[in-house]
């Protein structure tokens, strides 16, 4: 989901409180700015920055943070405007509220597609710059100075012979009026906005243990609850006994839920929950379950592409494109298996429902509050005013903490009514209930025909693609569905910016009980591997350098060909790709744009032992429009790169009679820091708009491995790699 584009002017607009001598400001959707006194409508207004009677300035942070580095990014703004040290600004996640902390791209309070700088970057920096100069408005009113004369620094307002801490016109500023258009500073200002040496505000927090994630709440009288779910996607319940674990101490009681889709076990704490679950037995009926093995759905995926597909995603006639690749001095045919890819975050998915005087609140490392909250409304019959929603830390996502169904939170909302909605319940996940029952990127199949003339040009792309459609049948679908087409299926094929003539894209939907859902990067994790692939392999077969062949492809002047062009000649120029490469290594490259972000990456590898494959280094190059903090972009591409590959070298989720194989790290084992020699990121320095960087640098991970492999050993089509004949060290 990409951000909206929105004027400055039309952006949100401002209001102003005060409130116990503290200055307090924030953004109303479609109002004009004003200026509100203390009243008791203080507490229905939700602003992103405070600055308290002492001097304190908090940042109110509306997308949640996972390890991704928002809270950071947007505090760094509001410190930026506001002319204090970014060290100094607290962070306090926003409650739910999504008239004020809606994510402009989708008008829902959220967190994901990569938005969270994209969509705040004017919005948070109007917020610092009215507050500072409310600030120095009260300031030259009291020192009986020209506003224009005052700065603020270091959270100092001086000039005219004047200086004060900013703590000392809090109260006066609150009285100010509200500016209706604050002066944004100049990029030439700019002491924090794209200074990498700005550091994290949640490293102190995480590394001291002061920080808390959902997993680490600890309410008084609560209780934990597990779910003994069907082993097969689809299954139902048929009959329980929990007789057996009456003799597990803390064990309370075990419920059906009413859905037919588990067993609720309560415990006086987690262990006793996990080991009552494991005295129960239980009976499924799995009639309408998935019950096929892996070799199965992988077979008809790969029927379905290489049949008529159901479905025209881009192209008018796939015959005309047909008779292009007969006519072709040359034809490149490839299929690809990508197969079904848990999450795999380190917190497993938990979350709290407590009782309040009339409602409940809901405890969560929220990715999205609007699904969380809506659940709860729904499950619980309340009021939505009756339920708030405490966003916590989060220990990774990567998509999976939010879902159309918002499963894990409407267990939740389950276990607490089906308990008597009296005491706190505290929903945990175990890694192997949600490497085995959760949520997975896709399984896809694509095929792939290309036709070459005699002077190695494209002349006709024919493009299959089958997989099971994440948005269809959600409330995504009006929005995201079109023709029957759903976008994230082929987005990053019929969407490429690459100059392909002639190129028809077909699409079949599979149907499996297995849920998917949007992960990391969502379809371009394999649209980006299969076409970046089958152009390298089009360069290899028309004699041309894979670096050339592709800027001939992104040489129609758009600006979108123009920032790929020059990514991809950066990451080039740093990795040495064009320099004499010794001791038997390999350079594969891949270039590719998601959630507005343009990402080339060059991978080096070598040969060891027994030819077992090791990355030498990955080169990267990115364009993310201005760089707020460099030091966050490099750790996402770095996390991008690593989860990437990862996946791509030994991942997958497998099934034998409809049971998943894997259940934890050491079936599905994460990518070690000894995988990767080196990771060397170079940033485009840019004045657009802020992009997205916590998903772009994965796609082009993977076919930049596989090229590289290929430039010297086989072409690896069918993923994981490692079950595919690589070796890696």
């Amino acid at each position: 989901m990409m951000p909206a584009q929105v004027s400055r002017r039309d952006f949100l607009k401002s209001t102003s409180l005060l409130s116990a001598g503290t200055l307090v400001l924030g953004f109303v959707p479609g109002s004009s700015f004003v200026a509100k006194a203390a009243t008791g409508s203080t507490t229905d207004f939700n602003p992103f920055v405070r600055v308290t009677s002492d001097g304190q300035v908090t940042a109110i942070i509306k997308h949640f943070e996972c390890g991704q580095g928002a809270a950071t990014g947007l505090a760094t703004l509001i410190a930026e405007e506001l002319g204090v040290d970014l060290d100094e600004v607290n962070i306090e996640f926003a409650p739910y509220n999504p008239e004020f902390y809606a994510n402009l791209s989708i008008g829902l309070q959220g967190t994901g597609g990569s938005s969270s700088l994209a969509n705040s970057y004017l919005q948070y920096r109007q917020a610092g710059a009215a507050a500072r100069e409310m600030l120095i408005a009260a300031a030259a009113s009291q020192w009986g100075i020209n506003a224009t004369d005052l700065e603020i620094t270091d959270g100092v307002v001086s000039g005219g012979g004047q200086s004060a801490p900013i703590a000392e016109f809090v109260a006066a500023a609150a009285l100010e009026s509200v500016p209706s258009e604050p002066q944004l500073k100049s990029s030439d200002q700019f002491t924090l906005i794209g200074n990498p040496a700005t550091a994290r505000r949640d490293n102190v927090p995480k590394v001291t243990g002061t920080a808390t994630f959902a997993m680490d709440l600890h309410l008084e009288n609560q209780v934990v609850a597990v779910i003994l779910r069907s082993p097969r996607f689809g299954g139902k319940l048929v009959s329980v006994n929990a007789s057996a674990a009456d003799n597990v101490a803390g064990f309370i009681k075990a419920v059906a839920m009413p859905t037919g889709d588990g067993v609720v076990i309560y415990g006086e704490d987690t262990w006793s929950a996990l080991q009552a679950r494991k005295a129960i037995t239980v009976e499924w009926d799995f009639s309408n379950a998935e019950n096929r093995d892996s070799t199965e759905i992988k077979a008809e995926l790969m029927q379905a592409v290489n049949a008529d597909p159901d479905l025209v995603a881009k192209g008018d006639s796939v015959t005309a494109v047909q008779t292009v690749l007969a006519n072709s001095a040359t034809v490149i045919e490839q299929d690809f298996y990508l197969p079904f890819l848990a999450h795999a975050t380190m917190e497993p998915m938990t979350c709290t429902v407590e009782p309040t005087t009339d409602g409940v609140i809901l405890h969560d490392g929220s990715q999205f509050p609007s699904g969380g909250h809506g659940a709860l409304t729904a499950v619980l019959k309340l009021p939505p005013e009756k339920v708030q929603v405490n966003t916590l830390y989060a220990g990774g996502t990567f998509g999976r903490r939010t879902n159309p169904a918002n499963d894990y939170q409407v267990e939740a909302a389950l276990a607490y009514a089906l308990f008597g909605e009296k005491r706190p319940v505290k929903l945990v996940w175990s890694r192997e209930d949600d490497m085995a029952g959760g949520y997975y990127r896709p399984a896809a199949a694509h095929k792939v025909r290309i036709g070459l003339n005699a002077a190695g040009d494209i002349t006709g792309w024919d493009h299959r693609i089958a997989l099971k459609p994440i948005i269809k049948g959600t409330p995504f679908e009006p929005f995201l569905v079109h023709n029957g087409i759903d976008g994230t299926s082929v987005e990053g094929v019929s969407d490429t910016h690459y100059d392909i003539p002639h190129q028809f894209v077909g699409l079949t939907d599979m149907k499996t009980p297995i849920t998917v859902n949007w992960w990391r990067s969502v379809g371009h994790t394999h649209t980006a591997f299969v076409m970046e692939s089958m152009m390298d392999m089009a360069a290899r077969a028309a004699g041309r350098d894979p670096v050339e062949f592709r800027l001939a492809y992104l040489g129609g002047g758009t600006p979108d060909q123009q920032r790929l062009a020059n990514v991809l000649q950066l990451a080039a120029e740093k990795s040495g790709w064009l320099e004499p490469v010794t001791n038997g290594r390999t350079l594969g490259v891949a270039v590719h744009k998601s959630f507005g972000s343009y990402v080339a990456e060059v991978v080096e590898i070598s040969r060891r032992a027994n030819d077992a494959v090791h990355i030498e280094k990955v080169t990267c190059a990115v364009d993310c429009g201005v760089a707020v903090n460099p030091d966050v972009i490099k750790a996402q591409m770095e996390g991008g790169i690593g989860y990437g590959l990862g996946h791509v070298m030994r991942n997958e989720i497998t099934f034998q009679n409809g049971v998943v194989n894997q259940s934890n790290f050491p079936q599905y084992p994460p990518l070690r820091i000894s995988d990767i020699s080196e990771i060397e990121t170079h940033i485009v320095s840019s004045t657009e708009q802020p992009t997205g960087v916590g998903e772009p640098g994965l796609p082009p991970a993977g076919p930049a491995l596989a090229n590289a492999i290929a430039a010297n050993g086989p072409r690896i089509t069918h993923l994981p790699m490692e079950s595919n004949g690589v070796v890696f060290t």
